[in-house]
């Protein structure tokens, strides 16, 4: 029975083109989006407590790497950053730059996907780093240095894209088309 169903399912998707093929295509970007977003979030509430802060280290950073594999988790990290910072109740600075060094940091790194599959966590330690201390400093009020708030985010963005980010990507880098399709 599943087989037929399968089957007729199949057929029914053929017959209706390139329209159902490009609906097909952007329901399925929009589910990886959403997902990879929820996963950012749970990641930065479960490990609040180490995400923010003059010295922070978010494990969410992790996740930076996606866009390796696909466009989905541009927009995915963008919405997850930003969730998780108004979420975790950030101050609306840090809710908005937070997210821009996190959007511009995906589009670098998708872009830089076909180059150097390890480049691909250098746009999120480097707009983070440059970004983030800012942040800290005018939205919180932070008395450090930037050059300490700098290396401080930076050393962290490090360690966590750089060292967890790089292997998750070497772990799901053989399993690309079955969490993320063919093709992306």
């Amino acid at each position: 029975l599943f087989t037929r169903v399968f089957e007729t399912f199949h057929t029914l998707n053929k017959t209706k083109g390139e329209l159902m093929h490009f609906q097909d295509q952007k329901t399925k970007m929009m589910t990886q989006a959403a997902l990879i977003a929820a996963v950012y979030v749970a990641l930065v509430l479960i490990f609040k407590p180490i995400s923010f802060g003059a010295i922070q280290f978010r494990i969410a950073e992790a996740l930076c790497i996606l866009p390796f594999f696909s466009f989905a988790a541009v927009p995915g990290l963008a919405v997850g950053c930003l969730l998780g910072n108004f979420f975790s109740g950030a101050a609306m600075p840090d809710v908005i730059f937070g997210t821009l060094a996190t959007l511009i940091a995906a589009i670098l790194s998708y872009q830089l996907r076909n180059k150097n599959k390890f480049l691909v966590c250098v746009p999120p330690i480097l707009a983070n780093a440059i970004i983030v201390p800012f942040v800290l400093q005018y939205a919180y009020g932070v008395p450090d240095s930037y050059p300490f708030l700098f290396a401080t985010v930076g050393l962290g963005e490090v360690i966590a894209v750089g060292v967890l980010g790089n292997a998750l990507l070497l772990a799901l880098e053989g399993r690309k088309e079955v969490l993320f399709g063919a093709g992306v």
